[in-house]
C-alpha cells in the first residue's frame, strides 16, 4: 500500500469521528500535554507509528479495537467496528449464524 500507513487513517478517521483535537486525544490518552499533539499528529501523517501500548491506550480513548488500525481491508474495518459495538449476547448470536455460512 504506497502514501500513508493504514495505521495513520485509520487514526485519525477515529479521532475525528470522536470528535477529538489532536491534543486532545493525545492527552486522555496519557502523552505529556506539550507534545500531545505534535505526536499525534507524527502518527497520522505516518511519520511515526505508536508501539502496541500507546496505540491500545489510544484504542481506548477512541472506543475502538486496536485491531481496526492494523486492518487494511475497508469492509473487515467497518465489521471490527460494528462487532466491537454489539453486546455479549449479540456477539455470540452473529458467531453462531456465521459458523453456518
Amino acid at each position: 500500500m504506497g502514501g500513508i500507513s493504514i495505521v495513520a487513517k485509520h487514526l485519525k478517521e477515529a479521532r475525528l469521528r470522536a470528535g477529538l483535537s489532536q491534543k486532545q486525544l493525545g492527552i486522555q490518552a496519557g502523552i505529556d500535554e506539550f507534545s500531545a499533539s505534535a505526536r499525534i499528529n507524527q502518527y497520522e501523517r505516518g511519520k511515526h507509528t505508536p508501539d502496541l501500548q500507546t496505540l491500545t491506550r489510544l484504542a481506548a480513548v477512541l472506543h475502538v479495537p486496536a485491531p481496526y488500525f492494523y486492518c487494511e481491508d475497508a469492509e473487515l474495518a467497518g465489521f471490527i467496528l460494528k462487532f466491537s459495538a454489539l453486546g455479549k449476547a449479540q456477539k455470540k448470536r452473529l458467531l453462531a449464524s456465521m459458523d453456518e455460512l
